[in-house]
């Protein structure tokens, strides 16, 4: 029996992970779809005059089956594929994409919309009228108003887009996976902490190689090599291997297939009436227009290069003072800063590494929710889940009601993409009077336990999971009626304030002094090493914000004109942040070929978005700072506005209603140091 076809017989209605087998996925696809166009006839041929309940609600309640496929589905070719899954992926996207067409280039359903949109509707709520607008701009977004012709061309690209996205990933992945470097000699080790050369011995064993230390690009393993080993061309090899994924001219080059998406995405926006990708993505984000994000990274870039460049010189004059180092490198940047640091600020994450055991800073997350919104966590063991990593727990709000499903998935393995990312497996939405609440998961790839140590986080990954914990509040608070509003459903360059304002408690001793407790002692983390996390937490922020413009300036170089078939990928990024790469260059590395968040994810003409939102939680957090961080009516009416709220009204009315007025963009300047004293 199909477990997607029927309701779910489980805790929760949690998905029965270990029941679906692979043949399940395809099936309820097919029966998916043909139970949503049945829906969709059902719309169009009711004798009724169109309305709101009986054509909008109607089509935004229909496709159930199709949603319990693609939530599990989607989800798990990120979190643990296989080939077979990828496979699948190749079979249904096109299905999908199809589908998608069919319902939005459907010329009586279209018909219907337009009707209710065109009636005045005095009596529908903020999130109602929100709905409308937003369903009656995604027919038109998707070519409900072009001729046959041009639909059938606009079905061509979306098809080629959704293969060549899932095509992109997949090679990443494999060129993740397929690199190993294998240490014999136990002096190649210098430099690097116990804890990470125990778990690169751990690796090697589990591969065969027992008495050698394996290193990977899984971040865990990549990122504590290039920052502590002092073998300057042991560096060099993982990092030229780490920055030429998809650019080496093998078959899982990405080259091709940039310029292939690149092109594609600039064809649609041309054919629904749009000068570019980015003008199209735009226009339903709060920056509106390109120019606005081009003003926008180059404002930002204006005032932080000074302190950037600045920052380079020093790290070079102390590279060369330190080690005679001549022209410092890509991958002597970490190690040197590293050391520069610890230097100047007597701290390094190997300091502060034992403080932070993954359980102990979970439980820090959980109350620091608690403090804030009065939520609970409690551990449940009977949940089924797709990997034996997977935590879950049922999140409960301050009067003991149920409120959300909470999955957790920590640790890499070979089927799980890099990086770490929020997202749900059922959307919180409102139905005949009842709430169905959602069920949100985080995905991670922190630093695995060992035989003597457990997960101990770098100061990084616990910023990481706060970061992800907000995106996940933002899942689990939402409060609306309709799923496609309701959570993380907002404007894109809102959606990261929720996560990048929670990262602010990790530097607050009243929040840390919850969990950061010794793994073996359990003695609190010294006074002084708090002072010296907010003491450093702006050492080298200029380079880090040229670096996040820097990737802000590529994505919207792709994306906003016509590309060149013919270009080279590497000359036109290089091309594309002049003047913001201090290092010499390094013919092996592409940053467009790995570039996920951009030609994977959902980030084009979007990645400006994390420095969009940080202006947001930079100014939203001084309202915590001024009335005291775990402050109840702070916290309440950030619930309430931002949380709860979701997309039920336009981001800048719901966080004026928040802040009282507008966000500060001083605020972002001033917290990072990067403003100029005099």
């Amino acid at each position: 029996m199909n477990p997607f076809l029927t309701a779910y017989k489980t805790k929760f209605g949690t998905i029965p992970f270990p029941k679906i087998e692979l043949p399940h996925y395809t099936a309820g696809i097919d029966e998916g779809i043909n139970q949503a166009k049945k829906e969709i006839d059902e719309i169009v041929q009711n004798k009724a005059l169109p309305s709101f309940e009986n054509t909008i609600v109607a089509l935004e309640e229909s496709g159930e089956i199709l949603d319990k496929v693609t939530n599990a589905f989607f989800n798990l070719n990120s979190a643990e594929t296989s080939p077979e899954m990828q496979e699948i992926a190749q079979h249904i996207s096109p299905l999908l994409t199809d589908y998608k067409n069919d319902v939005m280039m459907h010329k009586g359903l279209f018909e219907r919309v337009k009707t209710v949109h065109a009636q005045p509707q005095d009596n529908l709520t903020a999130e109602e009228q929100m709905l409308l607008d937003k369903t009656y701009k995604s027919f038109v977004r998707n070519g409900a108003n072009l001729d046959e012709d041009q639909q059938s061309a606009l079905r061509e690209i979306d098809t080629t887009l959704a293969k060549l996205s899932l095509k992109f990933g997949e090679h990443v992945l494999l060129e993740s996976n397929a690199y190993q470097l294998y240490i014999e000699d136990k002096k190649d080790l210098d430099g690097l902490p116990d804890g990470v050369i125990e778990a690169a011995a751990l690796g090697a064993e589990q591969h065969g190689e027992k008495g050698k230390w394996l290193f990977t690009l899984d971040y865990p393993s990549y990122i504590p090599f290039m920052t502590y080993s002092t073998v300057r061309e042991l560096r060099e090899r993982l990092y030229k291997a780490f920055s030429s994924k998809a650019f080496s001219n093998n078959e899982n080059d990405n080259q091709a297939i940039v310029k292939e998406l690149a092109t594609h995405r600039h064809n649609r926006a041309i054919l629904l009436g749009f000068e570019s990708h980015a003008e199209f993505v735009l226009a339903e984000r709060m920056a509106k227009r390109p120019s606005n994000v081009q003003d926008f990274l180059q404002d930002i870039e204006h005032k932080a290069l000074p302190f950037a460049k600045k920052e380079f010189e020093t790290l070079t004059q102390y590279a060369k003072q330190l080690d005679g180092i001549t022209e410092l490198k890509k991958w002597d940047g970490g190690f040197y800063a590293e050391k520069l640091k610890k230097e100047k600020f007597n701290i390094d994450d190997e300091l502060l590494r034992p403080y932070f055991e993954l359980s102990k800073v979970i439980s820090g997350v959980f109350s620091t929710a608690k403090k804030l919104f009065g939520l609970s966590f409690t551990k449940v063991d009977d949940i089924e889940v797709y990997h034996e990593d997977v935590q879950t727990y049922e999140v409960k709000d301050n009067n003991g009601n149920h409120l959300a499903v909470f999955y957790a998935d920590f640790f890499p393995r070979p089927g799980k993409r890099q990086g770490a990312w929020m997202t749900s497996f059922r959307s919180q939405k409102k139905v005949n009077d009842e709430d169905q609440r959602p069920h949100i998961s985080i995905v991670c790839n922190f630093t695995k336990p060992t035989e003597t140590t457990p997960s101990l986080l770098t100061f990084n990954e616990v910023t990481t999971l706060f970061h992800e914990f907000g995106h996940a509040l933002h899942g689990m608070l939402a409060d609306g009626s309709f799923a496609s509003l309701s959570g993380t459903n907002v404007y894109w360059d809102f959606v990261e304030l929720p996560s990048q304002l929670m990262e602010n408690w990790c530097y607050e001793k009243e929040c840390l002094d919850q969990f950061a407790k010794h793994y073996q002692t359990n003695e609190p983390i010294p006074q002084e090493y708090i002072e010296r996390i907010k003491d450093s937490a702006n050492f080298m922020s200029g380079m880090a914000t040229i670096r996040q413009i820097s990737l802000g300036k590529i994505d919207m170089g792709w994306h906003s004109g016509k590309i060149d078939t013919n270009l080279d990928v590497k000359q036109y990024e290089t091309s594309l942040i002049a003047g913001l790469d201090f290092y010499p260059e390094v013919k092996e590395a592409c940053t467009s070929t790995s570039f996920s968040h951009i030609f994977q994810g959902g980030y084009s003409s979007g990645y400006y978005s994390y420095k969009w939102a940080e202006v947001l939680d930079a100014d939203a957090f001084e309202a915590f700072k001024d009335a005291g961080i775990f402050d109840k009516t702070v916290a309440t009416s950030f619930k309430e506005n931002i949380l709860s709220a979701g997309g039920a009204e336009h981001p800048s009315i719901l966080y004026k209603r928040f802040r009282g007025r507008d966000a500060n963009p001083d605020a972002l300047l001033k917290r990072a140091g990067l403003v100029a004293t005099k």
